[in-house]
């Protein structure tokens, strides 16, 4: 789409902030996006802005330091960690004379390389021409040009600007029909898993807090995961057997802060596996000393997409990272239980398979039931279930010995004739 440099790969980082010491976490992250992006750092810079400069963000002072420490470092890309309007990149980079990215093409960048199912690239695509629609001035030379003004060339006199924002419009519809058609397609995935009455657990967690190698612990899958953020943009989803019963656990997109509305959109069909789960397994670094500010910029994307209000356990994930901290679960009270794992080693994991079957309430209750003969729909799916141990048949119905998990006593308790479970569901509740 631009006529840009296809150079880009030595870059040089600037840090702004708005007062007192520059946050060296916040920095420290920045950097990493970069690597993952595929870039070296040559060099990191931070600018305390107190009013930004509408044209160029930072100063002219400022300006003149990070041409030089370009120069002087051969950076031949500038990184910063900030929102940039279409002017101010423009601005930067015939200033600076070289390529000028945002916070927000950055991460764009990164997740077009991660992309890697046909609706991941989709949804990724769909992003980036979002975001580049506003800036489509910065990037061609010949935007002023006009068709007409010589004989056989005479026309309505569209800019070449006007075309470019026109192809790149109906480039948008056609990729948003498409996700639109993969959304049914998910849907009725999701549809299917439900109807199998298996519980649904998502995966979330801030970037790099360990969730794929997690996942395939706990599944045994290996689906790809990496020391780095973003390493996974496409959701998989496997079963898993638990102490009592059996759940579908699928591995999502890591959140991060600052996540590009754009990218929340177009992603909105992935992250549907974490708004419509039934319990969300929230992966925290447990070495990470952020670690309480990342646990509140993860809930508020789940706030965002709709899946703040369902229930969650916490996994503090990496302790074989942390000296004197073994595997356990902290039950507090009213607050979300907590489970401490290492998933590179194992630790914890018959812990966290426990509380998910805590949470998920996959404790089995078993007694007799009757069932009269205008409820044998009821008894159709307890066979289904394979719930049914005995079986005697009367005049009256059946009576029937049942093992039945508490999660599925409750789902068929509000259906035609389910009230007959009333005894067992209470039996479930009571005190042990």
């Amino acid at each position: 789409m631009f006529e840009r440099s296809k150079k880009g790969e030595h870059a040089l980082l600037i840090q702004p902030h708005a007062g007192g010491a520059p946050d060296e976490d916040l920095l420290e992250e920045f950097a990493d996006l970069a690597r993952s992006a595929g870039a070296s750092v040559a060099a990191v810079l931070t600018a305390r802005i107190d009013r930004p400069n509408a044209a160029t963000l930072i100063g002219s002072g400022k300006l003149d330091e990070v041409k030089a420490a370009a120069d002087a470092s051969g950076a031949d890309l500038i990184l910063v960690n900030h929102s940039l309007s279409p002017g101010q990149e423009r601005n930067l980079e015939r200033l600076l004379e070289r390529r000028v990215v945002d916070r927000t093409g950055l991460i764009l960048d990164i997740f077009s390389q991660r992309a890697q199912s046909a609706e991941g690239k989709l949804q990724v695509e769909l992003a980036q021409l979002k975001h580049m629609s506003t800036r489509l001035i910065r990037g061609w030379t010949h935007l002023e040009r006009q068709r007409g003004g010589s004989i056989g060339l005479r026309g309505p006199g569209e800019t070449q600007l006007e075309t470019d924002r026109r192809l790149l419009q109906k480039r948008l519809e056609q990729l948003q029909k498409r996700l639109d058609k993969v959304e049914v397609q998910r849907t009725q995935m999701r549809r299917a898993r439900m109807r199998s009455e298996l519980p649904r657990v998502a995966l979330v967690g801030y970037t790099n807090a360990g969730k794929s190698t997690l996942f395939n612990a706990m599944t045994g899958a290996d689906a790809y995961a990496a020391d780095q953020l973003f390493a996974t943009l496409d959701p998989t989803v496997r079963r898993i057997d638990l102490s009592g019963g059996a759940a579908v656990l699928a591995d999502t997109v890591g959140f991060v802060r600052d996540l590009p509305h754009d990218l929340v959109a177009a992603f909105r069909s992935t992250l549907s596996e974490a708004r419509e789960a039934d319990l969300l397994l929230h992966v925290i670094d447990a070495a990470d000393p952020l670690r309480d500010e990342r646990i509140a910029q993860v809930d508020e994307v789940l706030n965002e997409i709709g899946a703040g209000d369902l229930p969650q356990v916490l996994v503090f994930n990496k302790i074989d990272r942390l000296d004197g901290v073994a595997a356990r679960i902290d039950r507090p009270g009213e607050e979300k239980n907590r489970v401490w794992v290492s998933a590179r080693d194992g630790q914890g994991l018959d812990l966290l398979r426990t509380a998910l079957g805590e949470a998920l309430q996959l404790r089995h209750v078993q007694g007799s039931v009757r069932i009269v003969p205008q409820a044998a729909k009821l008894r159709a799916r307890l066979h289904e279930l394979g719930a049914v141990r005995t079986e005697q048949a009367d005049e009256l119905g059946w009576l029937v010995e049942v093992d039945l998990a508490v999660a599925d006593a409750q789902r068929l308790f509000v259906q035609a004739h389910g009230e007959v479970l009333r005894p067992l569901l209470e039996a479930a509740q009571a005190p042990t």
